[in-house]
């Protein structure tokens, strides 16, 4: 069931699909091995641009954790939210073994706006837009978590051929990178949507910077001049 009220933003099959897969999160050549394999560059993109050291950061669909303990180790004070019990408790577990002093809460992003606005320095909501029923909902909720100032940052796959090739056929079905299914191609964000609904939220859009993968090399790289499939936001809350 997809619920959309106040405080919830929720496709149920969507968590529940993540929930199967939680307990292989941190296998890192599991499911999740593509996460794991571009989250150094999501990390640095977003240190380079926003220095997380010792700032309250806020990671919106956390899942296990991947990139709340990346966050973490470059001195950000880090909480992390998401739907999916199971993949929460994967993230405490390792942040157990790990060493990482993360907070993790069960909610949405529309409901932790309710309890906490303006509290966090830079907010990070990476994958999950094409998983929520209401994109502009979840964008906004984001946005009002954020103090003034503050710097957010979004993920999501571009809507396309090219991105119905690569996403889905290509890293679901020849691939094999991700499991079947992962993705919905109409659930795909355009960049001109996300910029759209992010100036609707008060932001003001800073950059938007692809990332590309070469199946010859199984290497991905950040580039500024391809947002075709994979792309990132960066964003500034400016009042």
């Amino acid at each position: 069931m997809n619920t959309t009220t106040a405080t919830q933003n929720v496709d149920e099959s969507e968590i529940a699909k993540f929930e199967r897969m939680a307990s292989r999160w941190w296998d890192l050549n599991g499911e999740f091995k593509p996460l794991h394999d571009i989250n150094p560059l999501r990390a640095n993109y977003i240190d380079e641009r926003a220095k997380v050291a010792e700032k309250n950061v806020l990671d919106v669909g956390c899942g296990g954790g991947i990139l709340c303990e990346a966050l973490y180790q470059r001195g950000a004070n880090v909480t992390g939210i998401d739907m999916g019990a199971a993949p929460l408790e994967v993230a405490k577990l390792h942040g157990l073994e790990s060493g990482a002093k993360v907070e993790y809460l069960q909610t949405t992003a529309e409901a932790f706006a309710q309890e906490s606005p303006e509290t966090f320095d830079t907010l990070t909501c990476l994958e999950m837009l094409e998983h929520v029923p209401d994109p502009g909902s979840a964008i906004k909720a984001c946005t009002r978590l954020l103090k003034p100032g503050g710097d957010i940052f979004f993920s999501t796959i571009n809507r396309n051929p090219k991105a119905y090739g690569f996403a889905i056929l290509g890293a679901e079905y020849l691939l094999k990178l991700l499991p079947k299914g992962t993705h919905e191609y109409s659930k795909f964000i355009r960049p001109s949507e996300l910029c759209a609904w992010a100036r609707d939220a008060g932001l003001v859009v800073e950059d938007i910077c692809g990332i590309t993968y070469n199946p010859l090399t199984k290497k991905y790289r950040l580039n500024p001049n391809d947002v075709d499939v994979n792309y990132l936001l960066h964003a500034r809350k400016v009042k």
